[in-house]
């Protein structure tokens, strides 16, 4: 079985104060860090035992996991193993980066956020480079507000040519085109991203091929659909995985839409779907491998909801 797996366990505290996160400076107890890291320690366990499968994996923590020393062994431990693909982890970066002296730079990879107000922009800058010195696959990127945007634009001109430098749309914002082509000029993929996907009824590779895992091994198709598959410790999970058709009238984030089959986001990304760096990394930032489209900034992405 070759099987892509988010992860996503009871974490939920941040070390940051983004004002539109509800993690932000959230604090978890001791007995909530003692749940999260046997929780992830016995998943790391079982995801190391699977020496039939080839296994992906992504953790989505709501909160911030490179602060916490278990998360940054799962991703050593798993990146060293053969039959695991690729680990990656989304991140805000404030951590140091010398752990990753140990971890396999050709499995392992970060997907990571820089949050304007939250952390020094030399400090940010200096640890993307230190990533790069040290060949660590990444990509960077912002949400894209108004008051992000010279930031954003500064940290692009600093950037290797080589990294990739994606924006989220702002949730709940809608961008006139004016804003699109601004946000556009720094993320070509940025049209994806504007507006919400409409997936009712359309093939999505989750629940099939991708999984998304809670911290007590419960499987569901991703993290946005409630109903459960099964568990994946006592295996029950495996006989619920086929081809199912999305439920859910759009999809509003990177990592659901990204596996819609009614896009072409599996050739754009290609090879690097999990930390979110496009195909031909390097050069070209951005840029999607010849005879895809990606939708102008004067027009919506499709499928998409209609108005």
């Amino acid at each position: 079985m070759d099987l892509t797996i988010l992860y996503r366990g009871p974490l939920a505290s941040c070390d940051y104060d983004c004002p539109y996160c509800p993690f932000a400076k959230r604090r978890d107890s001791r007995a909530q860090l003692t749940a999260d890291r046997e929780a992830l320690e016995r998943f790391t366990d079982w995801a190391a035992e699977r020496t039939g499968d080839r296994l992906s994996v992504l953790f989505t923590p709501w909160g911030e996991g490179l602060v916490r020393s278990w998360y940054r062994r799962a991703l050593t431990e798993l990146s060293r193993l053969p039959h695991i693909r690729r680990v990656a982890i989304q991140t805000n970066l404030s951590c140091r980066t010398d752990w990753l002296a140990d971890a396999d730079p050709e499995r392992i990879a970060l997907w990571c956020t820089y949050h304007p107000g939250q952390t020094p922009y030399e400090r940010f800058l200096g640890r993307c480079r230190e990533l790069s010195a040290k060949g660590i696959r990444y990509s960077v990127g912002v949400v894209g507000f108004d008051e992000h945007l010279e930031e954003a634009r500064r940290l692009r001109a600093a950037l290797p040519e080589e990294v990739y430098l994606w924006v989220n749309a702002a949730e709940g914002h809608t961008y006139t085109d004016e804003e699109a082509a601004r946000w556009t000029e720094l993320d070509p993929l940025f049209p994806y991203s504007r507006d919400p996907h409409r997936s009712a009824g359309l093939p999505c590779r989750t629940g099939e091929s991708v999984i998304s895992v809670d911290g007590d091994g419960t499987v569901r198709r991703c993290h946005f659909v409630k109903a459960e598959l099964g568990n994946l410790y006592d295996g029950s999970y495996r006989r619920a995985l086929g081809p199912r058709a999305c439920p859910l009238a759009v999809c509003d984030c990177h990592i659901g839409y990204v596996h819609l089959e009614s896009l072409p986001l599996y050739d754009v990304f290609a090879g690097g779907v999990l930390e979110r760096i496009p195909a031909g990394h390097p050069p070209g930032a951005g840029t999607p491998p010849d005879g895809l489209v990606v939708p102008g900034p004067s027009r919506r992405a499709l499928p998409l909801l209609e108005p």
